[in-house]
């Protein structure tokens, strides 16, 4: 559906031409939810307006529902952007026009009949909630409604895609979770393509189907939210990730580490202790894998800390486990996890 090859994009500044681009490459497939996510000055922004050209890169070929936009007249192009939806962080409402008309604009742009224009808008406020404010203005409605004012009106012209950049930043969680929520049941009613660019890994979780990591104008990292999130290879992917599930030890639990080396005794000897990070989702989340571990090797095991979650209804989540026996059997035993589908690093000898 979108496909973005070798994109650069460079901006004139003060102290010479900045790089905001760096040879991107993405595809995004038809009906999927695709999140690009990454820190401030990351390039996310810059990566959405591409898509539909309101930023044309420096170097790059993009092409959406097999058209190349960037080979486009300026006329071709207008017509192609009918295609692409977009929702905006700050909403670009038009205080002068009521609900029903700000929603109403991009189909009175290109010359709708107002018979249809009516029928077009009353199922769209019906679709988003807000049937009973279409006479209101701007000022006189939330955030989160100004956001679903803001979808209707994207999805006026009937689009394949609907961009969203930064759509949820100005929301508080409860609303967040709303305007997600939203969007998951256009893509499923419709089977629209969206592109979510954010920086918030917790608006990933909830509603992407797969996601890109960009860091400096690069992707650094890309695939399944579930792989991403379990079996992050990217220092930006785990520091992003470390906000929901933290992937290095509190000291808390270094110091219980520590406390148990002191207290190791002669009785103990011959055998080793491991300090382990048990990363698991899905369906190896409901086997009692380390209760077999324990009957099957022979071993002593002590959950230090751990986090559980859930991505779209899939559980995912990490333990840290202290585990100690003869080093044969510690061997055997990480084999087995991770046959079993367990990502298992070691975190330290103990």
């Amino acid at each position: 559906m979108i496909e973005l090859h070798n994109i650069h994009q460079t901006y004139p500044g003060p102290q010479g031409p900045v790089q905001a681009l760096r040879g991107i490459d993405l595809h995004i497939q038809a009906g999927e939810i695709f999140g690009v996510i990454g820190r401030s000055g990351a390039g996310k922004s810059s990566l959405v307006r591409t898509v539909n050209l309101l930023n044309r890169p420096s170097q790059g070929q993009v092409r959406v529902d097999g058209q190349d936009l960037t080979a486009l007249d300026a006329t071709a192009l207008r017509a192609a952007r009918h295609q692409i939806g977009m929702v905006f962080q700050h909403f670009n409402l038009l205080s002068s026009r009521t609900i029903f008309d700000n929603v109403a604009l991009p189909l009175e742009l290109v010359g709708t009949r107002p018979a249809l224009i009516k029928d077009r808008v009353d199922g769209l406020l019906d679709l988003v909630g807000l049937s009973a404010l279409r006479d209101r203005y701007p000022a006189q409605i939330s955030g989160g409604q100004k956001q679903r004012v803001g979808i209707a009106r994207a999805l006026a012209s009937n689009p394949k895609v609907l961009l969203s950049d930064e759509a949820t930043s100005a929301l508080d969680p409860e609303t967040t979770r709303s305007i997600l929520g939203l969007l998951r049941q256009i893509n499923r009613d419709f089977g629209l393509t969206i592109v979510l660019i954010t920086h918030q890994m917790q608006v990933v979780k909830q509603v992407a189907d797969r996601v890109a990591v960009i860091d400096a104008g690069r992707i650094v990292e890309q695939g399944a939210v579930m792989d991403v999130f379990t079996r992050p290879q990217h220092a930006t992917t785990r520091s992003l990730i470390d906000e929901i599930l933290p992937q290095d030890l509190p000291e808390s639990v270094l110091a219980r580490i520590r406390k148990l080396m002191a207290t190791d005794t002669p009785a103990q000897q011959g055998h080793h202790g491991q300090l382990l990070r048990l990363a698991f989702a899905g369906d190896d989340s409901d086997r009692p894998l380390l209760s077999d571990v324990i009957r099957r090797f022979g071993l002593d095991l002590n959950i230090l800390h751990g986090q559980v979650d859930e991505i779209q209804g899939r559980p995912f989540g990490a333990l840290a486990v202290h585990v100690r026996g003869a080093r044969e059997q510690l061997v055997a035993a990480v084999a087995h996890l991770r046959g079993a589908g367990v990502l298992v690093q070691e975190v330290a000898h103990v």
